[in-house]
């Protein structure tokens, strides 16, 4: 198999330097080692160039946010946004469709002190880059007063921060594009960002407000690999859902596997609520649930000792969520 590249010969040792391949000399290359069943390409995402946009506007079109949040740290109430990145984009809420992208944000925001040494090694932002910088709020607000709903990836962790800075973004709907999309049924072993993009022929810059935001963005204009749905449609489809938050509260230790293995997690009770297995489940299932625990996990047959929380968008992922 041979592929296409441009050569220059040097006439005095006859050394070869390639010159980069154009746009077809790249499709032909990348045709022939994907045909070959023994390599896959991973193509850097440009959302500019992505095809999966309609540009068809429509009546009713709504706008919604991908947004992410580079930070000082994990804890909302102490840590603070260093640098935040946000994509709008345009969509049809009948057919989740996505339409084009409306806007872009990103900025830094200096913290007031020195970048923890283990940020600025994840990140690759420094105090330099950082200092003497403030978020735009007028633009951040006024993308917030366009949205209908909010994306992240993780929308736990940003939700947060984003609330804490810009307080109109609580009266939002909030959507996580890693809890709220079935990925283990799609045969996803893994669902951090760079993971997904990967499975999906895609790379990024990856721990990097914009690039992250625009990542997410690349996800949701893919399909599900199983069932073949367009995941923002899956996304749109849960996320606005009212769900039960169900705190096995007391279960046997012996019974972690079982509670791992459906799906619940463990609360230490660091961030709030009860030291709990936990799940969330569509308030319509929640009597199944119960009965679930009270057959597989507590051996009196009971889940009266269960504590059971009901959760809307407005308030999910929030600081304000039981």
């Amino acid at each position: 198999m041979s592929l296409p590249k441009k050569q220059m010969k040097s006439s005095k040792n006859r050394n070869y330097q390639e010159e980069p391949m154009n746009a077809l000399e790249a499709e032909i290359a990348i045709t022939a080692l994907h045909a070959t069943g023994e390599f896959s390409v991973l193509r850097k995402l440009n959302l500019d160039q992505e095809p999966g946009f309609t540009h068809s506007s429509v009546q009713g079109s709504k706008i919604a946010l991908c947004l992410d949040t580079e930070t000082t740290g994990l804890n909302h109430a102490e840590d603070k946004i260093i640098e935040l990145g946000i994509v709008a984009f345009e969509f049809n809420p009948l057919t989740a469709e996505i339409i084009r992208i409306t806007d872009r944000y990103n900025g830094f925001e200096d913290p007031g002190s020195p970048l923890p040494k283990e940020i600025i090694e994840i990140t690759g932002i420094t105090d330099e880059m950082v200092r003497g910088h403030s978020l735009d709020d007028e633009k951040v607000n006024r993308l917030a007063g366009q949205a209908t709903v909010v994306i992240a990836h993780n929308a736990g962790f940003d939700r947060k921060f984003v609330e804490a800075r810009f307080p109109a973004f609580a009266a939002l709907p909030w959507a996580c594009s890693v809890n709220q999309i079935n990925w283990q049924a799609e045969k996803m072993s893994n669902r951090i960002l760079e993971y997904l993009l990967f499975k999906f022929g895609l790379f990024i810059n990856a721990h990097r407000a914009l690039d992250d935001a625009e990542g997410v963005l690349g996800i949701l204009l893919g399909n599900l690999p199983v069932s073949k749905t367009p995941v923002f449609k899956a996304l749109l489809d849960n996320y606005a859902e009212v769900t039960s938050k169900i705190s096995a509260i007391g279960a046997p230790f012996d019974k972690k596997d079982i509670l791992k293995q459906r799906g619940y997690r463990w609360n230490d009770g660091s961030q709030g609520g009860s030291k709990a297995w936990w799940i969330s489940v569509p308030a319509a299932l929640e009597s199944d649930e119960l009965a679930w625990l009270a057959a597989e996990v507590y051996s009196d047959g009971s889940s009266d000792r269960v504590e059971i929380s009901r959760v809307n968008a407005i308030d999910r992922f929030s600081v304000r969520e039981p």
